[in-house]
């Protein structure tokens, strides 16, 4: 009967609370910047195109590969220096400017 005199369980149960919330966003947090890193993980995996096979106006015939994402950066190709071409090996060798 001693901690429920006074308000001091109360008290106790506040604090406990209190501890829990702020636990409670830092878990919040963890988790969005987990999410986030994996939503950009996925971006980046899915930065290659499937190119399909075709035949050019000289009759040769181009086989399927794959290449990447068109977009306006020069960086981020696999031919640019810095990268390298997962499926082939070859180092990028084309500068960013």
């Amino acid at each position: 009967m001693g901690l429920l005199e006074k308000g001091v369980f109360l008290k106790i149960a506040t604090r406990l609370l209190y501890i829990t919330l702020i636990d409670m966003k830092k878990v919040i947090l963890i988790l969005a910047i987990v999410f986030g890193l994996l939503a950009l993980r996925a971006e980046m995996v899915e930065a290659r195109v499937r190119v399909r096979g075709y035949t050019r106006s000289s009759g040769s015939y181009v086989m399927p590969h794959y290449r990447t994402s068109p977009n306006s950066y020069k960086f981020d190709n696999w031919s640019s220096r810095g990268n390298y071409n997962p499926y082939s090996g070859r180092s990028g060798y084309k500068s960013w400017y």
